[in-house]
């Protein structure tokens, strides 16, 4: 059998096996479930077990299977091509073990192909290039994966976020699909929040920044329920994992926008030589298989939050020396009477909200003039309500478009 058609195989079962089976077992049970909805006692909503497929896929020689999967990964290294990467982890658990064991974090092989990839650090030498479209009828904001827009509209949609106005601040919910922005929904996964004055934002993520995190505050005393809780699987905590901070300037007085990003859960230490960033490995919970939607954010829907969660940062994962960034300083051309700044061609529209975001050190932290110089995260106009996002290690997707989030919100002490 020919590699293309291992492929069209593995699409079919995806599609067609796995999903008629549930529709079978669905009515099998409808009596049955009509009786247990006349009781009245809560019982706790726990997860139900995996649905696996076991067919003549589930049982190749491990040897085979390793080859097949590293085979498809290396061959589609972009979407929509990359969907069957996430078809392979459809298929069964073995498929899905050693898919998860093939695929890299975006820092080291610098592509995003399952959910998480938007909670871990982007690459070390060249930024992953994003962009983001602004809805003003819907005050709503979608995260692409791409240079530009593309003609026909196909490109990836990776996070979509709403903003809500409110009395003394304004949020912007984040979630991985563009029509549910409800914090009880399973693709929720952090929110921006700002104060009144819009000089001080506070990023909050769903999950812990990682897994050691997670295992070691799972039983602390920030949790929504009591040990009898409704839905245990649910996370317990809304994670304070950012702050983000604009200078006074009012009437612009003092020029272009000056800002500080204190990222409290990466040390300092990781752009340093040798030194690592805290990288997420799975949702917490993760025991659901990926479903079969070729879309980046859907292909693993779990639960990532509640809508009353508490927020409150977790002091004893926080660093004590975190890494701060700072906009880089725009230089003023004589001839053009304005302020600017080398976006390599990236940016080419002139507005209030572009930026360039290095590292913020001392002479004693020990980090070289390149790391010092690196640009982490870029952000600019290029069109009508359309910005272009390029981020790099240490900083993942997600705190990338959370940050840039934060420019587009009114700052009247700022403006």
């Amino acid at each position: 059998m020919s590699f293309k058609n291992i492929v069209r195989e593995l699409k079919e079962m995806t599609t067609d096996g796995i999903g008629s089976m549930s529709r079978r077992r669905g009515g099998e049970g409808k009596q049955k479930q009509w009786r247990n909805c006349t009781r009245a006692h809560v019982v706790p909503d726990l997860v139900a077990p995996e649905c696996t497929t076991e067919g003549r896929w589930a049982h190749l020689p491990p040897e085979l299977l390793l080859d097949i999967i590293r085979r498809v990964e290396e061959s589609e290294t972009s979407w929509p091509a990359r969907t069957t990467v996430v078809y392979c982890a459809s298929v069964c658990k073995p498929w899905r073990d050693v898919t998860k064991e093939i695929v890299k974090t975006p820092e080291e092989c610098g592509r995003l192909t399952f959910p998480i990839s938007l909670k871990q650090p982007g690459p070390r030498d060249s930024p992953i290039q994003c962009y983001i479209k602004r809805d003003r009828a819907t005050s709503t904001f979608r995260l692409y994966y791409g240079l530009t827009p593309s003609e026909d509209e196909s490109d990836k949609l990776l996070l979509a976020a709403k903003r809500i106005r409110r009395a003394t601040s304004t949020e912007f919910l984040i979630s991985l699909v563009a029509d549910d922005f409800s914090r009880a929904s399973s693709t929720y996964v952090g929110k921006l929040r700002s104060n009144f004055l819009g000089t001080k934002f506070s990023i909050y993520d769903s999950q812990p920044p990682n897994d050691e995190a997670f295992q070691a505050n799972h039983s602390r005393s920030s949790r929504r329920f009591h040990t009898k809780q409704v839905s245990p699987r649910l996370p317990a905590c809304n994670y304070n994992i950012a702050t983000i901070s604009y200078e006074l300037n009012v009437l612009r007085t003092r020029g272009p926008r000056r800002m500080n990003c204190s990222l409290h859960y990466i040390p300092i230490s990781s752009i340093q030589e040798g030194g690592t960033a805290p990288t997420p490995k799975s949702f917490p919970q993760e025991n659901l298989l990926p479903s079969t939607s070729s879309s980046l954010s859907s292909s693993l829907s779990l639960p990532l939050s509640s809508p009353l969660v508490k927020e409150k940062p977790l002091p004893g994962d926080a660093c004590n020396d975190y890494l701060v960034l700072k906009n880089k300083s725009p230089r003023w051309h004589e001839q053009l009477q304005c302020w600017c700044l080398n976006f390599k061609g990236r940016v080419t529209v002139a507005s209030v909200k572009n930026f360039q975001l290095v590292a913020s050190v001392g002479s004693s932290d020990n980090v070289s003039d390149a790391e010092q110089n690196k640009v982490i995260l870029q952000f600019g106009k290029i069109g009508q309500d359309i910005f272009t996002m390029d981020y790099r290690y240490p900083i993942s997707a997600y705190q990338a478009f959370a940050i840039c989030l934060s420019s587009f919100d009114t700052k009247p002490a700022c403006e």
